[in-house]
């Protein structure tokens, strides 16, 4: 009999994934939450050659760090029974933008089907609070989003978690998307992906993600408690992250490489109130540090006026320098603008007709989850249009119109 252990946290999104994707298929398993283990936590990070990457899954004692649904399925022999269909329309990314359109699409009795690589929400699910989304003075990311996620499958939507596009092709009038765990097919195509955080592309960054640098707060944060952290950067997404890391850090140590802070004044005045703040400004970021065992020191910066040099210890560092959009996978299809973002007309529409986009990976839009939906009904309107313009009939059961 197959003995499985998955090791991780409820505040990590991949492992909720994981978690629900072995209870859809009746998979028995023990879960450890390396929160509440130090013995866990440790067997994790010799796992991972020192790096607490979760979650971490041992099949018959042997491990798979963080493992797509398609690798589960194929280690673990699962059939895929899922239904082979043509939707009427394929939602990338399973933010508040792809929601929205599976919400619109599903209404108008077009079926839809979202395909998401990580988690529901996109990097809304990633913040811990949301105070500036109308309805709600303040309200969780991922609440937020998984009443959205919600709102769509009531309404017939299907979503696939752990589904990573590779690809996008014309046949016909049907798109045929290659994934990391088999193809699926639409009439319609709506990119909704979404940006990723940049990296400072200096030395150690890349050995030391995962055990030392990161990009999610609300990701990794709770390794940090009672410790001492870094956080690269100075606008809204920084101020608000280390914040977040200011209410259960011993300290965070902000290095900005302009002279002041480039983020809203609500933020500004909500630093004020913190005592375990350190601040620097005028600071390029050289390269992070290591001790003689090779785990995280903290970063070697430079003054950009004195041209004086210095190394700020901490226990890891986090890195909010702006956002870069995921749309790698689909740039020899569609046409993008120099830094990569997908260029469309003001009806959301791409160079390729019938493939959509909306939300941050699209030329022009804001990185602001009210935003997003407002991309996501108007890539909706988009997709009707071009859909009745067809002549393909909806598809999604009418029981889909009873929630109002």
């Amino acid at each position: 009999m197959t003995t499985i252990k998955m090791f991780g946290a409820d505040w990590c999104p991949d492992c909720l994934r994981a978690k629900a994707f072995m209870k859809e298929n009746n998979i028995s398993f023990e879960y450890i939450d390396v929160d509440k283990s130090e013995e866990a936590s440790r067997l994790v990070e010799k796992i991972n050659n020192g790096k607490r990457i979760i979650p971490t899954v041992l099949i018959d004692d042997q491990p798979y760090t963080n493992p797509n649904n398609g690798i589960l399925r194929e280690v673990l022999g699962i059939e895929d029974n899922r239904e082979k269909k043509v939707y009427d329309s394929v939602i990338i990314g399973a933010g508040a933008a792809g929601l929205t359109t599976a919400i619109y699409a599903q209404r108008d009795r077009f079926s839809t089907l979202i395909l998401e690589k990580r988690n529901i929400g996109g990097n809304a699910f990633l913040t811990e609070k949301i105070e500036n989304y109308p309805g709600f003075q303040s309200i969780s990311g991922p609440e937020l989003m998984q009443r959205m996620a919600d709102q769509a499958t009531e309404l017939g939507a299907t979503i696939e978690l752990g589904v990573d596009v590779r690809g996008v092709f014309e046949e016909g009038d049907i798109f045929r998307l290659e994934t990391n765990d088999g193809e699926f097919y639409g009439r319609s195509v709506v990119v909704a992906t979404g940006s990723s955080y940049k990296k400072l592309r200096i030395p150690n960054e890349e050995d030391l993600i995962g055990s030392g640098v990161h990009f999610c707060a609300t990701c990794d944060g709770a390794f940090y408690k009672d410790k001492e952290v870094i956080v690269v950067g100075g606008g809204n997404s920084a101020l608000e992250e280390g914040l977040h890391l200011a209410d259960f850090t011993k300290k965070v140590k902000f290095v900005n490489i302009n002279e002041n802070f480039k983020a809203t004044e609500t933020y500004l005045e909500q630093l004020a109130t913190y005592d375990n703040i350190e601040v620097y400004h005028n600071r390029a970021s050289l390269e992070f540090v290591t001790d003689e065992e090779e785990k995280f020191k903290g970063i070697k910066v430079r003054h950009n006026q004195t041209g004086a040099e210095d190394v700020i210890t901490a226990d890891g560092a986090f890195i909010f320098i702006g956002l870069q959009p995921n749309t790698g996978f689909i740039k020899k299809l569609v046409d993008l603008d120099e830094r990569k973002f997908i260029q469309t007309n003001d009806q959301q529409e791409t160079s390729v007709p019938g493939i959509f986009a909306a939300g941050d990976n699209r030329k022009g839009a804001i990185a602001q989850v009210a935003f997003a939906v407002g991309e996501g009904v108007a890539a909706s309107y988009a997709l009707r249009k071009y859909l009745k313009a067809k002549a393909y009939q909806p598809s999604s059961p009418v029981k889909a119109l009873q929630v109002a």
